[in-house]
C-alpha cells in the first residue's frame, strides 16, 4: 500500500531543516501505536488538510515516540502531535498549541489484566511494569507519580510505544502496565483482551498540535482552520469516519479549539512530580 512505502521513506529519511525555506512542512506524530498503525491514522488526515490548508504537510515518525519528539526537540518538526513538549526544558524550545484532539480528556491508569489477582498498588512492590518510555506523560509519568507517592518499588520495563506496554501486559511479561487510558480502552477493543484498573489520574487535555516557532502565522493559521473545520466538512468528517474503522475507534476524534495556557496543568504536574526529570 503506499502508504507504506511512505512510512519507509520517512523512517530513513536523514534530518533535515529545509520546511524552513517554504515547506514541505513536515508534521511529526507521538507514536503511541507501531508506526504502521500511525501511519494508517494520520497519512489520510494530513492530505485533506494540505488540500484544505494549501499548507503541504508530510508525516514524519521515529521507530520510538522518544525518536519522534527529539526530532521535535532539534526542531526538525514543522508541526507536531505531542504532549512531550511540556517538560521544562522542551516548554523553552517555543512550540506553540494551536488545537488539540476532540474528547473529555486523558487519563494516565496503572492496569492489570482482569485475571490478575493483584488488587492494590502494594501488590506491586517488587514487579515489573511495563511504561511506554521516559518521556510518555500519561504513559509514564503520571503512573509512575501515583507509585512512587504510594511508596510502592517497581521494576519498570519500557517498552517504546504505549500499545507494546500494553502487549507485554496483554502476554503476561509483566505484573501491570502504566497506560493512556483512551489508547488503553482503544487496544482492549481491537485485541479482544480484558483488563483491571488498579489507579486513574485526573484529567488532562488530550494531545495537542503544535507548530514550531519558526513557522510562519499565516501558515499555521491555515492548518488550524482546516484541522477545527474537518469534522463539519463532509470530505473531512468522510476521511476521519475512515480512518477510525481501520484501527477500530469507538467513534471518530475531530480537532478543537486549543491554546498554549489550556496545558497548564502539564506544567503544573512536572513542578511537583517526584519522577525526576533528567534532562528534560
Amino acid at each position: 500500500m503506499p502508504f507504506l512505502f511512505a512510512l519507509a521513506a520517512l523512517l530513513l529519511a536523514p534530518s533535515s531543516h529545509a520546511w524552513q525555506a517554504g515547506g514541505p512542512y513536515p508534521f511529526g506524530v507521538l507514536n503511541h501505536r507501531s508506526p504502521t498503525l500511525t501511519a494508517e491514522y494520520w497519512n489520510p488526515i494530513l492530505a485533506w488538510v494540505s488540500a484544505r490548508s494549501g499548507v503541504p504537510l508530510t508525516l514524519k515518525i521515529a521507530r520510538t515516540a522518544n525518536e519522534t519528539t527529539d526530532m521535535a526537540a532539534r526542531g526538525e518538526l514543522a508541526f507536531v502531535y505531542t504532549n512531550h513538549l511540556f517538560t521544562p526544558q522542551r516548554d523553552r524550545l517555543g512550540y506553540s498549541v494551536i488545537a488539540r484532539q476532540e474528547g473529555e480528556g486523558i487519563r494516565g491508569q496503572i492496569v492489570v489484566p482482569a485475571a490478575s489477582a493483584v488488587t492494590r498498588l502494594e501488590d506491586l512492590a517488587g514487579q515489573a511494569v511495563a511504561f511506554a518510555n521516559r518521556y510518555g506523560f500519561t504513559g509514564y509519568f503520571v503512573p509512575y507519580d501515583a507509585l512512587l507517592r504510594a511508596g510502592v518499588e517497581v521494576k519498570p520495563v519500557f517498552a517504546g510505544t504505549q500499545e507494546a506496554a500494553m502487549g507485554l501486559l496483554r502476554h503476561g511479561k509483566v505484573a501491570a502496565a502504566g497506560v493512556n487510558h483512551q489508547v488503553m480502552a482503544d487496544y482492549a477493543r481491537r485485541e479482544g483482551f480484558a483488563y483491571r484498573v488498579l489507579w486513574q489520574s485526573q484529567p488532562y487535555d488530550d494531545l495537542a498540535v503544535m507548530a514550531h516557532p519558526a513557522v510562519p502565522p499565516q501558515t499555521r493559521a491555515a492548518v488550524r482552520e482546516a484541522l477545527l473545520g474537518m469534522k463539519t466538512d463532509p470530505e473531512g468528517s468522510k476521511v476521519l469516519d475512515e480512518v477510525a474503522a481501520r484501527l477500530k475507534l469507538p467513534a471518530p476524534r475531530g480537532f478543537a479549539a486549543a491554546g498554549d495556557r489550556d496545558y497548564d496543568a502539564y506544567r503544573s504536574f512536572f513542578r511537583a512530580t517526584r519522577v525526576p526529570l533528567e534532562s528534560q
